[in-house]
């Protein structure tokens, strides 16, 4: 990853839990965020979804956190402070924002960032402050965890956004109800009926999660694709 990094690209400790890493192709940019430990895990040590990236020739950029620190850190909020100070995300012709659950809530709150970006997000939790989410009695540690103040609410947080594509089981309960708290103009959501915690594992396993990141970012994400991909 360093190595790639050194290229063209770049890796970028922010405070102490959390890394950027970011290599750089065409002026088509995917930005994930990722658990540390998960990364480490695999034999190339590197993103989830950067051979996809690399095989379609984006840019990519990914937000490593150790721990479960939802990326709600200020060194993280500085570091996109710093992105949309400098334009480096309006660079870009096209950015997708990907992320399920708490990778979810990240990349909804760090897309106000990028103005028409257009957002794919897996089950993703709006906020775990628990005068809007006390019923969500999952991410227990997590709720020690300050999700007010800056970049805190992630349904707010998307208000810049082009499209977003979120795709949740509506019969699960919890992601249901913070499936609700995202309504708004520019949010469609995709029913994945039968997921319940697994939403994002059922569409690797099926093998379009990345066909749907792929519609994203050429424009053609619509909700009859995602029916037929479901579907297929």
């Amino acid at each position: 990853m360093l190595a790639i990094a050194e290229g063209d690209g770049d890796f970028l400790p922010l405070g102490a839990k959390h890394y950027a890493f970011f290599a750089e192709e065409r002026p088509q940019l995917l930005v994930t965020f990722e658990d540390a430990a998960s990364l480490r895990d695999r034999d190339d040590k590197l993103p989830e979804h950067f051979a996809l990236a690399r095989a379609r020739g984006w840019s990519i950029l990914t937000i490593l956190a150790e721990g479960e620190t939802w990326w709600r850190d200020p060194a993280v909020f500085r570091y996109f402070d710093r992105l949309a100070d400098d334009g480096f995300l309006e660079d870009f012709d096209r950015v997708v924002f990907y992320g399920a659950g708490s990778a979810g809530y990240a990349a909804a709150a760090y897309s106000i960032t990028a103005p028409q970006a257009e957002l794919v997000l897996i089950a993703p939790r709006a906020t775990l402050d628990p005068g809007l989410a006390g019923w969500d009695e999952r991410h227990r540690i997590a709720r020690r965890i300050n999700f007010r103040g800056r970049y805190g609410y992630a349904p707010d947080m998307t208000e810049s956004a082009s499209q977003v594509w979120l795709i949740h089981d509506p019969l699960h309960q919890p992601d249901a109800m913070h499936a609700a708290l995202f309504q708004r103009p520019w949010v469609t959501p995709l029913h994945a009926r039968y997921t319940g915690e697994g939403t994002e594992d059922t569409l690797r396993e099926m093998k379009v999660l990345d066909r749907i990141i792929e519609a994203a970012m050429e424009g053609k994400m619509s909700a009859e694709r995602f029916s037929w991909l479901w579907r297929a």
